[in-house]
């Protein structure tokens, strides 16, 4: 039965984490978004032509996904994902469900921390989806979209200031900070193909 949380009426959905994605109703295309850790790693593997496993972070959310079309994605190539849904929206000849999903972070207690940086890389794959023409949103991800619009010019700055940007520049690891923080710097897609990710 329909939840008024399922965001079912709506093209494009966003959640946050796995039970996120279990509250939505199921989608043709799942993008997973984890800016500063897994999903900006996967997309520099596969940009070297690696396959890439699933890392651990992403593990249950692949799982949750189900038989949906699995997408990474980071700030580093939202439109390039973007893209590759529109691609895929066109082979299919049909309208596609999307949900996009901010991975966040586990806090102390192994529960979900919600992470800017994670809502600004869903805001940029809404955004650039909607430069495409994919903007059937729901309130959810209209207000990622625009966050990310907003606060764009700004992004290299918040990702640094961040939580979990100042846990990684304190572990010696600011270069991967700030080149996470490269807008569409990749013109790349990692898809999940038989358990691992590998270039769309």
């Amino acid at each position: 039965m329909p939840s008024p949380f399922d965001q079912s009426r709506y093209q494009v959905r966003v959640e946050w984490g796995t039970a996120g994605l279990t509250r939505l109703a199921p989608a043709e295309i799942v993008v997973l978004v984890d800016v500063l850790l897994d999903s900006t790693s996967v997309a520099d593997a596969v940009a070297r032509g690696d396959r890439a496993p699933v890392p651990p972070s992403l593990a249950e959310a692949v799982a949750a996904a189900g038989d949906a079309l699995v997408y990474a994605a980071g700030l580093t190539n939202a439109t390039a994902v973007a893209r590759e849904v529109l691609a895929e929206q066109q082979r299919r000849a049909d309208r596609t469900s999307v949900a996009v999903i901010a991975l966040g972070d586990a806090d102390d207690r192994g529960g979900l921390r919600v992470a800017v940086e994670d809502q600004f890389g869903v805001g940029a794959v809404v955004d650039a989806l909607g430069t495409l023409g994919i903007d059937h949103t729901s309130p959810e991800a209209a207000a990622a979209g625009e966050s990310f619009r907003g606060l764009r010019r700004a992004l290299r700055h918040l990702l640094t200031a961040s939580g979990a940007g100042q846990a990684l520049l304190d572990a010696g690891r600011r270069d991967e900070v700030l080149a996470a923080a490269r807008i569409d710097a990749v013109d790349v897609v990692p898809v999940l193909r038989d358990g691992v990710f590998v270039t769309a």
